[in-house]
């Protein structure tokens, strides 16, 4: 179940809810319906405290001129959650996916709590496996089909669907996956203890690893977990 949220600014305390779209998707990343899109109109309060970036973000977008005819955030709610409940009518069985979407469950559970209930608990978060793939994919994280970045919620949905297919195809073992001697001996390696003698992890790269050039105005360093 992809869900992504538009809002006034990330503050749970002062900021609302202005966008949400969802779109429903197979394990193959099949996507299998239309999706649904609702508008909804936030409080005064919200927008008069808007930074100027984020109002500048919804003034190109075209978000902010409809916000006054935006619907009642009770009637997104049930909008939304008929919808889900018609594609998926079993609760607490569709996980959660998109882009950073912790900050969108926080925003969910706090204004939609009906909708949140109704998924599973566990998320699909496509931005962890970007920063994964960055660490120690670079070459297919530098390659990663370059996003639109439009911030309306269906198409930034649309985008986190084709990021996540990019990164199954580019830096997961394809299906049907290793065998199970193959899976047991990795998970034998995760576990091994390590030796007292081995030598503590470099912070460079090896020197037989082959350097990547990330593209011009891109930081190179892999950052740490």
């Amino acid at each position: 179940m992809w869900i992504d949220c538009e809002m006034t600014g990330l503050d749970l305390a002062a900021d609302a809810l202005v966008e949400v779209a969802v779109l429903v998707t197979d394990s193959a990343l099949t996507v299998l319906d239309d999706g649904l899109d609702v508008v909804i109109r936030p409080p005064q309060a919200a927008l008069d405290q808007m930074r100027d970036v984020v109002r500048h973000m919804h003034t190109t977008s075209g978000l902010l001129s409809q916000l006054a005819d935006g619907m009642s955030l009770a009637e997104a709610e049930q909008a939304v959650l008929e919808h889900v409940r018609r594609l998926v009518p079993e609760p607490r069985k569709a996980p959660l996916a998109g882009n950073s979407v912790g900050t969108d469950r926080g925003f969910l559970a706090r204004d939609m709590p009906a909708l949140d209930a109704h998924l599973h608990y566990r998320i699909v978060d496509v931005s962890s496996v970007k920063e994964l793939a960055r660490r120690w994919y670079p070459r297919a994280y530098f390659a990663a089909p370059t996003k639109a970045g439009g911030h309306r919620a269906l198409a930034d949905i649309h985008e986190s669907v084709l990021e996540l297919r990019y990164y199954r195809e580019a830096v997961f073992v394809p299906p049907p996956g290793p065998d199970s001697a193959a899976s047991k001996a990795a998970a034998e390696r995760a576990l091994a203890p390590r030796s007292a003698t081995s030598p503590a992890p470099s912070s460079t790269a090896s020197s037989t690893a082959p350097a990547v050039s990330p593209p011009a105005g891109t930081s190179s360093a892999p950052g740490v977990l």
